[in-house]
């Protein structure tokens, strides 16, 4: 850490602070129950490259209203690229929403010869602070309103949403939460409205990182942390998923005839004749 780094870096730092699993989730509350539905971390292909957040246009389900700015206009299917405090929103950071938004049409398309139309597709860059060096005197960009911008990236438009820029509206709570202050922060979590509850306690980690007194969740970290575990337990190999248990932990449950297979017949007689000699 640097002598520049602020209280609240700081204790980010010790807190460690998942945020994109964070802000994955409560976009997931925030569409419940709408016509729209959220994936996240979408893997892309067999290199496991994974986009943020895709937000996909459902038959059923309510249309939401008051949307946050820069959401007013979704199209069938959003491809969210998602930067937060300390990560910059930069030029490769583009580039890669943009192959994600390539592999992605490809992969929902009937086929490769019959691809969804461009039109189904918006692409969006969010991030919390303003990306200075991507927003460039000679970058072809439109301000739509605060915080949001237009920016033609080849033949691609992309919306960039400047979380700490956008403004200190009721509709806009959803982006308050992760606005990177904790004048933001309060003001975000006043006014949005859960709709699952149970997933509102994963916003203790900000409470603790801003020092504002929460608990009202009974929904802890601990249990956030052991939910997202259990849901991406099929992405590790065997030995990731028993590395750090004991021997008679990875054992416990099973049947003698499932302990033993592998093992020779030669094995299991000494291993049986070893335990005879050993003092009673």
């Amino acid at each position: 850490m640097n002598n520049t780094e602020t209280a609240e870096e700081k204790e980010e730092e010790k807190i460690r602070i998942k945020w994109h699993r964070l802000f994955g989730v409560t976009l997931i509350d925030y569409f419940t129950h709408s016509n729209y539905e959220v994936e996240l971390e979408k893997e892309l292909s067999l290199k496991k490259q994974y986009l943020d957040i895709a937000i996909i246009k459902k038959r059923v389900g309510t249309p939401l209203k008051n949307m946050p700015v820069g959401l007013e206009t979704l199209a069938e299917y959003n491809l969210m690229t998602y930067k937060s405090l300390h990560e910059p929103l930069d030029d490769w950071a583009i580039e890669e929403l943009i192959g994600y938004y390539s592999n992605y049409r490809k992969i929902i398309s009937p086929s490769l010869q019959k691809l969804l139309p461009n039109k189904q597709f918006k692409l969006y860059a969010i991030c919390t602070r303003y990306p200075t060096k991507l927003l460039s005197n000679d970058m072809l960009m439109t301000p739509l309103a605060t915080g949001i911008y237009n920016v033609i990236w080849g033949k691609r438009t992309i919306t960039i949403i400047v979380l700490s820029l956008v403004a200190k509206e009721i509709h806009n709570a959803l982006w308050k939460l992760f606005s990177g202050n904790k004048e933001g922060f309060i003001f975000g979590s006043d006014h949005y409205q859960w709709k699952c509850k149970e997933e509102e306690g994963a916003l203790n980690q900000l409470y603790r990182l801003y020092k504002i007194k929460g608990g009202k969740m009974s929904y802890t970290m601990e249990d956030f942390t052991k939910d997202y575990m259990k849901e991406h337990l099929h992405v590790l190999d065997v030995h990731d998923r028993l590395q750090g248990m004991a021997a008679s932990d990875r054992l416990k449950g099973m049947a003698a005839s499932d302990r033993l297979q592998g093992m020779s017949a030669k094995d299991i007689k000494a291993y049986l004749a070893s335990i005879e000699k050993e003092p009673k």
